[in-house]
Formats: C-alpha cells, structure tokens, sequence
C-alpha cells in the first residue's frame, strides 16, 4: 500500500475499506464521541459508507483527505490525520483523531507536523485552517505545537456548539 509519509514512529497511507473495523472503533471513541461527535456510524457497513463517502471520496475529488496513521513498530492502524476541504471554509483543514491507547504521546503533534508539511511542500498548499472545540486543551496545544494560531470563534452549519479556528500560513 502506497505511504505518502513517514516519521521516526509513525507513517501515513490512504485509508481504505479494509480499514472499516479500525474506523468503527475510533469513530466510537470516547475522544471522538466527546470532542467530533456521534456520527452514528454503528456496523461494518456504516463505516465503509463513511470511507466511501469521506475519505475516500475526497481523495478522487481533492487529491488529498484523512488518512490512516499506522504505528511503524506494529504496522497497527492508531488514527487519522490529514486535510478536509469544506464547503464553508476558504482553505483546507488539518484533522486527526487517535485511538485512546495512544493518546499523550505526542504521536498527533508528531503525524501533523509531517502532515502539514508534506501540504506545503508536496501539495504547494498556501494556509491551512483547523477547527477545535473551544474548551479542548489537549488539540488547541497540538495546533500550537504546529504553528497555528488562532483566528476567531465559529459556529459550524447545523451545530450549536462554539469552536475555535485556528490557522497556519506557509511562509
């Protein structure tokens, strides 16, 4: 399977429908459930929907999505991370989430780091935005650790909670 990048510990791929069983367990994580929410992706088949019509649907159209981050001592699935491109933002977006045993080991400042410089580098993206709930601690220090810095408070379309948007320019 093609790695798009690799960092001492960790390397980033394409997700793809094999990984279904991986996202029906990260998708109901506490950390996701808590902080991205409930996106009532509850069988195999609900998280293959979600890869045909996320990832790998954004893959097609943008050339870049959420990929899978694959801890390179086990060769395991522990998370996602990479860019969305949404309708009402004006620049791509970095987003990860990682399975709670791996949580606080600054493998997500680690992936998006490499995330976000393969962005600039190799996909010759200009800024990219990030998006947090307004009150989670732990990514608004992951976003800061990268170099972002934020911009303002949004309401997102159809949701009522308060976030944070940060953004990265490249210089």
């Amino acid at each position: 399977m093609a790695t798009i990048l690799e960092t001492e510990r960790l390397s980033l791929r394409p997700l793809i429908l094999d990984d279904a069983t991986f996202i029906l367990e990260l998708v109901n994580s506490p950390g996701w459930l808590q902080f991205i929410g409930d996106r009532k992706i509850h069988s195999i088949a609900d998280a293959e929907g979600y890869l045909v019509n996320g990832p790998l649907k954004s893959y097609a159209t943008h050339g870049f999505g959420l990929w899978c981050v694959v801890h390179k001592q086990n060769g395991i699935p522990i998370g996602m991370c990479g860019l969305l491109k949404r309708d009402y933002l004006d620049h791509p977006d970095l987003g990860y989430a990682i399975l709670p045993a791996y949580e606080g080991q600054g493998y997500i400042t680690e992936i998006s780091e490499a995330t976000l410089d393969f962005a600039s580098a190799n996909l010759k993206i200009d800024k990219v935005l990030a998006i947090t709930n307004a009150d989670h601690q732990r990514s608004i220090r992951v976003l800061e650790k990268n170099g972002f810095t934020f911009e303002r408070f949004l309401e997102m379309p159809g949701e009522d909670k308060i976030l944070r948007l940060f953004q990265r320019i490249f210089a």
